[in-house]
């Protein structure tokens, strides 16, 4: 809430009716007649009142509710009528977190969040709930604490906007009846203890290799179907795989700074004798 300050309304007022006061003495009035142009004045000053595009100021007559005022220039009767509150109808930011809050799995975090929400009925949010600004922090705290003990950790570390949104229907739920609306819900950080993210760490690594060993076995299976079919052609045709064996021998060798062993009943089974000896003669940069 905040309050009016002066307008340039009243002020003229009072100027005009501090000149006529002046006015009067100098033409010789008695003195009580200069008084009451003066308080005339005065009171006069006091009924302009001005409010900001996105203010509405709350009147009370005889300290009861007559009515919400603004935005502009609008009078009160001076010392009968009082400005209670000056509602700020403009969105409004409130931060708020729930420190060490157990989740369902019985896990503490802490959370950040950013609650934007702004007044809809002045008139509500001023005489049905004291100070609705930190009523507004309370509620968006408690309803906060609420949600993270119903979920799971791993629920809310994935499923952040959908908590975003169950949060913003609590809280909108608890203020509404407030004249107070919430327009969206932002969490901006969860943090868990740091022995729980080095063991998640772990865990997140396990999987992972898990996953790379269960895909190298599937390549294994899928070469062993490979091989299998290249056996069944080279099955009936042994010159194809002596030519193959012959091939890789080849570019064995060939490789820069190579060695191959080779068993030697291996070489005179394949008759690959003439082979090695071309290739040494082939130099290392070729």
């Amino acid at each position: 809430m905040s309050t009016l300050s002066f307008n340039i309304v009243s002020v003229l007022i009072w100027l005009g009716g501090a000149g006529a006061a002046a006015a009067a003495h100098f033409l010789g009035a008695p003195a009580w007649g200069v008084a009451a142009i003066a308080g005339v004045a005065i009171l006069i000053g006091l009924s302009p009142q001005l409010a900001q595009q996105w203010e509405r100021a709350i009147v009370l007559r005889l300290g009861r509710f007559q009515g919400t005022a603004g935005p502009g220039l609008f009078f009160i009767v001076p010392f009968i009528d009082r400005i209670a509150a000056v509602v700020d109808q403009r969105v409004i930011t409130t931060f708020f977190k729930a420190e060490q809050t157990l989740t369902e799995d019985t896990v503490p975090v802490n959370v950040d969040a950013v609650l934007f929400w702004h007044v809809h009925d002045a008139e509500r949010a001023a005489l049905e709930v004291q100070h609705y600004g930190e009523a507004v922090a309370w509620a968006a705290q408690t309803a906060l604490r609420d949600l993270i003990g119903r979920t799971r950790l791993a629920d809310m570390l994935t499923g952040r906007e959908k908590m975003e949104v169950s949060l913003q229907e609590m809280i909108d739920k608890r203020i509404g009846q407030w004249g107070v609306t919430v327009q969206s819900v932002e969490m901006r950080d969860v943090i868990i203890p740091g022995e729980l993210q080095e063991a998640m760490s772990r865990e997140a690594q396990a999987e992972r290799e898990k996953s790379a060993r269960v895909i190298l076995g599937q390549a294994e299976v899928e070469i062993a179907k490979q091989f299998a079919q290249a056996s069944e052609q080279y099955k009936g045709n042994p010159v194809a795989l002596q030519l193959r064996a012959m091939n890789i021998l080849y570019e064995g060798l060939k490789e820069k700074n190579g060695l191959m062993v080779v068993p030697s009943g291996m070489v005179e089974s394949m008759n690959v004798g003439g082979l090695v000896g071309l290739a040494a003669r082939v130099p290392r940069g070729e």
